[in-house]
């Protein structure tokens, strides 16, 4: 930290500054999920929403036209505590990674991601009764992050080291360990495993075979162009 003239209130100056920063270097995607889950979680604080409102609840959405609990409940992580920044961290953390890394200059794929996987966790989660689902949407993007990136090592509590894929298992044991519930891990670990095997194992299976089909998880036209990657796609058809 730079502290210039020695003017006391400089320091407070510039960690804003290095906040912001930080915020700002994050991609869109991730920084647009990050700031949705906190200012949720920031209203319910302050009573401004209540929970209530935004859990998953099917006949809520198609019954009573509640549509919005598709979205909100992917946004609440409970009150403002060490849980919460926990999975702030790993949601952050992870987003970020897929982001910059596999799906670098490929937002709208990153994006058909994100919704593949609201879609298959929230069609779950009629049938296994749980509310606020977050958590597996931060578990799929472990498991697929540690899928692409098999040879980073990395350690538990300093001591207990491993390769990337067995860090979602690790998580869960850990969940174990200390009491939580495992259902949502369990489902992200599901969900995630299932796009992993559409977008980068069956086309490599499809093309080695002659399939028609070599792509299922291609996005559409209008998402690309939602997302700004109308030339990135004609770049692919060319090649």
């Amino acid at each position: 930290m730079d502290f210039a003239g020695g003017v006391g209130g400089m320091a407070n100056q510039n960690a804003h500054v290095d906040v912001v920063s930080w915020y700002l270097d994050i991609p869109t995607v991730s920084r647009l999920y990050l700031t949705g889950a906190f200012l949720t979680t920031a209203a319910c604080g302050l009573d401004i929403v209540s929970p209530f409102s935004l859990y998953f609840n099917w006949d809520l959405v198609f019954s009573k036209g509640e549509v919005w609990r598709l979205v909100t409940s992917y946004l609440f992580f409970g009150a403002f505590s060490i849980d919460f920044l926990f999975h702030m961290y790993f949601l952050v953390r992870y987003s970020r990674l897929l982001e910059e890394g596999d799906f670098r200059g490929r937002t709208a794929n990153y994006v058909l991601m994100l919704l593949f996987g609201v879609m298959c966790i929230s069609l779950v989660a009629v049938y296994t009764h749980v509310h606020f689902l977050g958590s597996a949407l931060t578990f799929m993007m472990v498991y697929v992050w540690g899928r692409r990136n098999e040879d980073v090592r990395m350690s538990f509590l300093g001591f207990f080291t491993f390769n990337a894929p067995y860090l979602p298992w690790v998580m869960l044991g850990f969940s174990v360990l200390i009491g939580n519930g495992i259902t949502m891990d369990l489902i992200g670990i599901i969900v995630g495993h299932t796009y992993y095997f559409l977008e980068f194992v069956y086309p490599v299976v499809a093309d080695i075979r002659g399939w028609r089909l070599k792509r299922v998880m291609e996005p559409p036209t209008p998402l690309h162009w939602l997302c700004g990657n109308l030339g990135y796609n004609a770049h692919l058809h060319q090649d």
